[in-house]
Parts: structure tokens; sequence; C-alpha cells
């Protein structure tokens, strides 16, 4: 009871600042201040709460272990918990789930993940109270971890049905009769016979209509449901309840057909459309609702003392929006004594442009590499594509998309990202690379190969930008698509023994290490378009330098054959001094480069070295 009477008294403060206006202040004991040095410096770990470990047994309600889509009671007690474990694995940073209180199912499956939100400033107490949430954040700082928090700007959870029929009430409703479109004037569908849910009716670009046997007869109105058994209830702070601050367009449906319609349609659809499973989307083209989300965020820095954000749905959102809000958290961060507040979003999507686009002005600092999971990781390391698609994708991270505008930003944003001598980070300089993460398939669930896996991890710890690790990576987990790829993790039994866990623990240390694996310059040194029985097949090397030292990274993705640095009369630069003697901290390993300064040594089939000089 004590635990419901903080929480509800949390929010009902929080409510009341929010209301009135300007920015959100919370009376805490918090003492806020910069734990980054540089984000380079950073491995992120993910965590989806409800999945990683059982703190607290008080908070288990709704939880169901036989069921995939249910709550199976991890809390942010469990974080705590295993804060031993996660020091040990070596990663810096942990990203943890939304902590917001959402609707609690909906179609039979559970809000355990954390992005269906009924209440923007209480927490979701499956996972525990506030008090428990800053606990949590606390003993994450006093080990020298910081805690990044997920965050969704684009949506609510389906809070409303669009009353098609205007009967009050959510059905299923018909339009057309195989025909013309009896009464429709929709151009954005087909005439045919279609069955529609009030809930998540198709896309209309007008905003969805209402219909009867008489025809079409303007907007549907929209009606808020009261079911609080299931936290269906209208959303809180209660100006999110106006309905002109949705787009009300309906779900996004072009994905069906995605090749019959144009780029420009399809990015329409895909910012102005309700996320598919009623999602409803925010107007966040308007003034007011941009000022409401930047405050109940504030809220969260300073009630948490967060590091950074994660943002969810990022493509579907105007780039627009994150030219207000993200200044308004760096801005709002260093006013607490909070430097180096991070944020970086996802665009689920291969577009390398579109991922670029959101890193523009003053924007996000950062996106998850898309690009690189599809093209590096899942092409060239699963499926042993040429290495020379490394090297290019790298290289269009400066391509030119507009005159003068590089892809990726590398202007500085005000009060963004710096290294621990001031000079400032650019977005190029910060991209989140991944092998998984939950709304993927697990990389072994696509590559069931250890040495596949162990190769990627290599690139993913050495390569520059900020890593970033799925929780259960390291136990080797290898879950299909959602929810499959969601595993209870307590079932590892936090090992520490394992071949993977030690593998990447030890590529951990060693980015720790080796200070131009963290934050290095990266010149490629060998990449090649061969992928048969060339000597050179499935060779990739590049050379990370920071101030005075050099560390040689060569990976070779064949699956049966050793990747020399020689191809005919070609031998492989490098940038160590000529006849110096470098080790490999992988194998332990010697070998001298020549008086012309290049290297001609093999990498054993899904192997990798590491050189530095002896």
């Amino acid at each position: 009871m004590a635990r419901l009477r903080h929480a509800l008294a949390a929010l009902l403060s929080a409510a009341l600042l929010l209301t009135a206006g300007g920015c959100v202040t919370v009376d805490t004991d918090l003492a806020h201040a910069t734990q980054v040095a540089d984000w380079r410096d950073e491995v992120i770990y993910q965590i989806v709460v409800d999945r990683f470990e059982d703190g607290d047994p008080n908070n288990n309600y709704n939880v169901d272990y036989r069921r995939a889509a249910s709550y199976h009671g991890g809390d942010w007690q469990g974080i705590i918990d295993r804060l031993d474990y996660i020091e040990t694995l070596g990663v810096t940073a942990l990203w943890i789930s939304p902590v917001v209180r959402n609707v609690e199912e909906d179609a039979g499956f559970a809000s355990y993940h954390g992005y269906w939100t009924q209440d923007f400033l209480n927490v979701n107490l499956h996972f525990g109270d506030l008090a428990k949430l800053q606990q949590l954040v606390k003993a994450s700082h006093a080990r020298g971890i910081k805690v990044i928090l997920d965050v969704v700007t684009n949506h609510i959870g389906q809070l409303f049905f669009y009353d098609i029929n205007r009967n009050g009430v959510p059905d299923i409703v018909f339009f057309g009769g195989g025909g013309p479109g009896a009464g429709s004037r929709n151009g954005d569908q087909g005439s045919e016979l279609r069955r529609s849910s009030e809930w998540d009716p198709e896309y209309d670009s007008r905003g969805v209509q209402a219909f009867t046997s008489l025809g079409e007869n303007g907007p549907a109105p929209i009606v808020w449901v009261e079911q609080p058994e299931i936290n269906r209830t209208p959303p809180m702070p209660p100006e999110f309840q106006n309905p002109a601050w949705y787009n009300r367009k309906g779900r996004v449906t072009v994905w069906e057909n995605e090749a019959a319609a144009s780029y420009e349609y399809r990015r329409q659809q895909e910012i102005l459309g309700d996320f598919p499973g009623g999602l409803k989307d925010l107007a966040t083209d308007r003034r007011d609702v941009q000022e409401a989300l930047v405050r109940v965020f504030q809220y969260w820095i300073q009630a948490a003392d967060f590091d950074g954000f994660r943002i969810d749905t990022l493509k579907h959102q105007e780039p627009a929006f994150f030219e207000v809000f993200a200044p308004a958290m760096r801005t709002f961060a260093k006013r607490l004594g909070k430097d180096n507040f991070f944020m970086f979003g996802e665009a689920f999507d291969g577009d390398d442009r579109l991922l670029g686009s959101y890193t523009q002005g003053e924007g996000v600092d950062s996106v998850f590499y898309f690009s690189a999971k599809y093209r590096v990781f899942n092409g060239v390391f699963g499926n042993g594509d040429a290495t020379a698609n490394v090297q290019r994708l790298y290289e269009e991270r400066d391509a030119e998309d507009e005159p003068g505008r590089p892809r990726y930003s590398q202007t500085p944003k005000q009060n963004g990202p710096t290294s621990d001598d001031g000079t400032p980070l650019v977005s190029r300089q910060l991209l989140v690379h991944f092998l998984d993460n939950h709304d993927v398939p697990r990389f072994l669930y696509e590559f069931p190969d250890l040495r596949k896996l162990h190769g990627a991890l290599v690139y993913l710890l050495t390569i520059d930008g900020v890593p970033c690790l799925y929780y259960g990576t390291e136990q080797a987990f290898k879950g299909g698509p959602d929810p499959s790829n969601r595993e209870d993790m307590w079932l590892s039994g936090f090992a520490t023994g394992g071949e993977t866990f030690k593998h990447t623990q030890r590529l951990i240390a060693l980015r720790r290490e080796l200070a131009p694996l963290r934050r290095g310059d990266v010149t490629f040194r060998w990449s090649t378009e061969h992928t048969g029985e060339e000597s050179d097949a499935g060779l990739l090397a590049f050379e990370r330098a920071y101030r005075d030292e050099r560390v040689l990274v060569m990976i070779n993705v064949a699956d049966e054959r050793d990747a020399r640095s020689r191809f005919e009369d070609r031998v492989m630069p490098t940038g160590f001094a000529p006849g110096a003697t470098v080790a490999d901290r992988l194998s332990g390993e010697t070998f001298q480069v020549q008086a012309d300064g290049t290297l001609d040594i093999t990498v054993p089939a899904r192997g990798a070295r590491i050189l530095v000089v002896r």
C-alpha cells in the first residue's frame, strides 16, 4: 500500500507540473551529474526488463511463464541483483525498456515490452515503483554503469477506437461489395470488399471516415475506452485526451504492397499513420504536442537521473519534431548538471539515406545503424558476402545526398556529446552498431554457426561508433522473430564460463584497454570483392589509430579457407613502423612488419586477429 501511495503521489505531482506548463521540476534527492567522458568509450547492453531477472515476487501479477506473449516477472530489482554479472561481462551502459504505465494487454498480448503507453508520468508497477527505479540508476552509477531509457514519442497504446458506423461500440465493419466502392471515396484503398476493425482501420490520407449504408458522412469520431481492469483508459496526463492531438488516419498499410507505392507516399503513411496493432499516432507536428512530450520526458531525466534516451519508431515521425525535442532534452539535462546526454533513435529501415536524415541539424545524436545490420552483419558476416561491402558502407557516411550535406551529420550539436577534453563529437562518429535486438531475430537464429557470431562480435567491438549488445547474446541465445527473441535471461543461470561469454568479455576488455578501438580513426587496409578461391577471399582489415597508438584488426569471413593479406603482387600496407614486431592479442602469435611497412600473414577461416606493436 505504501508503494502504491508513493506512486500515486509522484503521478499527481508530475501531472500538476505538466499542466502548469514550462519545465517540469521534481522534488528528489538525486545528485544529477555527468557520468560519461566520451560515449565512444561505452558498450551498451540492451535489457528487456520483464525478461531479465525476477527480483521481487511481490509485483508478479498477470504473470504466465508458459506464454511468450505474457508478462514473465522480470523487474528493476532483478537488474539490481544482477549488476555483478553485468559488471563481470564488462558492459558499461544499460539500455532498459520503457518504464511508463501501459495498457495491460491487447488481443491476447501483454505489454511486458513497454511500448503501449497509457500514462506518460507513472511507472509500470510490474517492474517496481519510482523509488526502485531511482535505486537501479543509483546502484548502476555507483559501479560506473550508465543507464539509458527507452522512450516512445510517436504514439500511445490502443486507447480509443474510430467509431466508423457511429454506434458507440467497436465493431468490425465492411466496405465495398466486390464491385464499385459502394459509396466509399477513399482513393488510398481498393474498391473490393474489405473488412476493417474500428480499433485499427486502414490508412486514409483524408483521415478515417465514418461510413454507413448511405455512404460516407465525414471524419469518424474517436471514442476513448474505459476498461480500468486492463489499464485501457484515456491517456494521462489529461492533455493527451485531446482528439486533435492525433493524426487519425488509420493503420499503415503500404508495407503490404510496398513495391506498388511511391517512396513519397510510403513515407506519408509511415509518418502519419497509426502503427499496426492500433498504436495511435500523435500529431507531433503540433507545437502543443511537442511541448507536452518535451515536458514529460524532461520529467524522467530529473526523476530518475537517466544518462540518455533510446527513441523508439524514429522513422514514423517528422525529422522536424526532433529539431524541437532533442535540443530541449540536451538543454534541460545540462541545466541539471548532466553534460553528454546521449540520444539515439530507431529508424527500422535499411535505407542509409533515411537513417542519416535524422542526424541532421539539432536532431538526434545518433541512430541504430540498421544499414550495417543488413549489409555488414547479415550480409558479410552471416552470408559471407564480399568484404568490400563493409568499406563501401563506411565511405557512404560522407556521401552528399544534398550538396554540402554529408549523409551523417558532421556538425556538432549545441550542448551535444563531447569527448573528455571538450572536443565535440558528431553523428558519424557515434553510430550505434548492433547484431540483433528485440525487433529482429537473434543472429544465431539466422546464422546458426558460433564462428560467424564470434567474428561478428569482433567487428562490433573493434569498429568505430558505439557498440550495443542485446542481452543473452553472450549466452548464445538463438530465438527467432518476436516474441521468441525475448527469452528469459534467468534460464541461462547467468553463467560466466561459456565460450561466447568469455569471447565477448575478452573483446570488451580489449576495447577498454586499447584506446584506438574506442576513439581511433578508421583506415581500411584490405577489403575484397573475392568470395571464391582467391588467396584473399573473405579478408577484411582495418586500422584504428589514436594519438601514438595503433591497432590493426583482421577478420576472415570465409567458411573453409584461410585468407592471406596478399593477392598477386599486392601486399597489405600498414601504419606500423618498418621492421616492427606486432602481436596478435587473440592468439598470442607475433609477426614481423616488412621493410616497406607491409604485412603478409594469414587469418584462419572464420577467425580474427587484433594486432598491436609488441
